[in-house]
């Protein structure tokens, strides 16, 4: 933990020294926690996924389709007040579930490697997602939604959605660490045939899991509709590769059986203040991507030394 709280320093440093008044202004900094919040919901279900020993690759394609069907619905009621906004949730959350459900009963009965199973569910949920728009983004996302939580802020202060997102982490560490269902989770990524002897229902454990990866991309594709106004279908291309990486780096082991949502959080900051340092330092945006895929290959190394270092 030490190392990447280090690494995480450093970065601010670095940029910080490039641009100090950018970056390091209270607009900026309120924007990388809002960013990284974001993908802190992602990254939470995929640190159940990868204790599991499981790996979701769908999550930014279950997030746009998300979003998609919940704007259609929301216009479809008339795109105003509460009332939309809550059954436009509703609807993002169900079809975060149904693809998670569809990646689960892929995994836990068809067997299929999480790996492929989980890259079908993103191509056919972004090809829906594709489908429906023709391509394009959507607008007209109700202004009770963006006014409200997109641009609201608790004590005028803190984002909604970073409240949000802190929410869903301290449940998901509680319930982690303090309940049967996280038990059962690092169980199962540990040795799976030793817990479905231990008489653990390792199949359905499993579904619930990749369901509860899927729901939180819903929740995350739907505070993306009231941050941004609109769908953003082509802005999440390295959500799943960013979400991976975050959650190997806070420590997690990316063979399952340890699991760590505090590490989480801080690994979440490292890809979004790469990125936003990029952005702020005029970096050419494909220099990001390259960036991303060199923290990927650094966190599945880190963690291989320490497993080694574990099984000594």
């Amino acid at each position: 933990m030490l190392y990447l709280l280090a690494a995480l320093a450093i970065l601010i440093i670095v940029f910080g020294a490039m641009n100090p008044g950018a970056f390091l202004g209270a607009y900026n900094l309120r924007e990388v926690f809002t960013e990284a919040a974001l993908l802190l919901i992602v990254a939470v279900g995929a640190t159940f996924v990868i204790a599991t020993s499981g790996i979701d690759l769908s999550v930014g394609g279950v997030l746009v389709f998300s979003g998609v069907i919940s704007t259609e619905v929301m216009s479809a009621m008339g795109g105003k007040g509460w009332g939309a906004v809550a059954v436009g949730l509703a609807t993002s959350l169900a079809c975060g579930a149904i693809f998670g459900s569809i990646s689960g009963l892929l995994v836990a009965k068809a067997h299929i490697p999480p790996l492929i199973a989980t890259l079908g569910t993103l191509g056919v949920s972004l090809g829906l997602a594709q489908v429906v728009t023709n391509g394009a983004d959507l607008s007209g996302i109700p202004e009770t939604l963006t006014n409200g939580i997109g641009l609201g802020q608790l004590f005028s202060t803190i984002p909604w959605i970073v409240v949000i997102a802190a929410v869903v982490t301290v449940w998901a560490a509680i319930s982690l660490r303090s309940t049967r269902f996280g038990q059962y989770t690092l169980a199962i990524g540990s040795n799976k045939e030793g817990a479905r002897r231990a008489g653990i229902q390792v199949d359905r454990h499993l579904i619930k899991i990749y369901v509860l990866a899927g729901t939180l991309a819903g929740l995350a594709g739907f505070l993306n509709l009231a941050r941004f106004a609109t769908t953003s279908i082509a802005g999440h291309s390295t959500d799943n590769l960013q979400a991976i990486s975050a959650v190997v780096l806070g420590g997690t082991s990316l063979f399952g059986g340890w699991a760590t949502i505090a590490g989480t959080v801080i690994g979440v900051f490292i890809p979004t203040i790469l990125q936003n340092g990029f952005v702020i330092s005029g970096v050419p945006p494909f220099w990001q991507q390259v960036a991303i895929g060199v923290v990927l290959v650094i966190a599945v190394y880190i963690d291989q030394l320490r497993r080694r270092s574990r099984d000594k």
